[in-house]
């Protein structure tokens, strides 16, 4: 016994512990977290970028939205300014897209009448989700007789077809951009009001919620606070649903007459104008079709990335 201590003594002087090294698991780096620690809108971003059609369609916005705002200042032409001598131009060095039956230039009415409609869209869905926010949360927040008379209302209103409440509105009042962005409104934020009101129905209930209605906490800095920034997700997703459609019905309601009219541009006055010359100028009808169809197609693109980025149910 007190040879194979020697040994071992003898060993130990021969090979000390400075030259070993642990390469199993260190018990004061255990719990240490490697990874960076990701906020929800960090890892939605990064999900996000991982569908390409979401980035291709993103780009493809912002290529739009910025020539838009500076596509009308490429030439010295104004979207109404007429030019007899020029009637039904085909696409020449001084006219990029042709000119229209006044003889005004397509490519300033095309720009022009992007950005009016893109206004008249984003407009009209940021007041439908401003509504709906405020009347779904107050609606699941108080509960009881307050929520059955909120939601009888929302019946009411969804029971009315949306585009007759638009046209007849728009036949009261002069057709314009303002009419045309209220027309949208009055039943557009039900659907908003309706999603913000599940969400604030599951939320209120949640242990963080109640914790901080036990520390005294207002109701405002709990909606505000707490709620809200939880239901971020699915307002931006329906949001970039709301744009498009918007979009659209701005387009069927100036294509049919009861929206802009003219000298006024856009898209749907551009392809309401293409589509009686269409036989002779097609160019006049295919370039409002071309970017109408790659803003639908685009905005519904994004919005489902962005529905399989926020949505925790897509998550593996």
């Amino acid at each position: 016994m007190k040879e194979q201590t020697k040994q071992l003594e003898e060993q130990h002087e021969i090979f000390p512990d400075e030259m070993f090294e642990i390469v199993g698991r260190k018990e004061d780096e255990s719990e240490k977290i490697n990874k960076p620690v990701l906020s929800n809108w960090q890892d939605g971003w990064l999900r996000l970028k991982q569908n390409k059609a979401a980035i291709v369609s993103l780009f493809v916005i912002f290529i739009i939205v910025f020539l838009s705002f500076v596509g009308p200042y490429f030439n010295e032409y104004s979207y109404d300014q007429t030019d007899y001598d020029n009637v039904y131009s085909e696409p020449s060095k001084e006219h990029w897209l042709g000119t229209d039956k006044f003889g005004r230039d397509q490519w300033t009415r095309l720009w022009e009448g992007t950005r009016i409609s893109l206004y008249i869209a984003v407009l009209a869905a940021v007041l439908d989700i401003m509504i709906g926010i405020t009347y779904g949360a107050i609606s699941a927040w108080k509960g009881g007789r307050v929520d059955n008379i909120m939601q009888r209302i929302i019946e009411v209103l969804v029971g009315i077809p949306n585009l007759i409440i638009i046209i007849l509105l728009i036949m009261w009042m002069s057709p314009g951009i303002m009419t045309i962005m209220l027309a949208m409104v009055i039943t557009g934020w039900v659907n908003m009001a309706r999603l913000v009101r599940g969400q604030v129905f599951k939320l209120k209930t949640q242990e963080y919620v109640l914790a901080s209605r036990a520390l005294g906490a207002s109701t405002s800095r709990i909606i505000l606070g707490h709620m809200l920034p939880n239901t971020f997700g699915i307002i931006i997703i329906n949001l970039m649903f709301t744009i498009p459609s918007a979009i659209f019905t701005e387009a069927f309601l100036s294509f049919i007459g009861l929206g802009l009219q003219e000298p006024l541009a856009s898209l749907g006055v551009l392809i309401n104008d293409g589509y009686h010359a269409m036989r002779n100028q097609f160019y006049l009808l295919a370039y409002p079709a071309i970017v109408i169809v790659a803003l639908m197609v685009s905005f519904n693109l994004l919005a489902d990335g962005l529905r399989d980025a926020f949505d925790p149910r897509m998550r593996k």
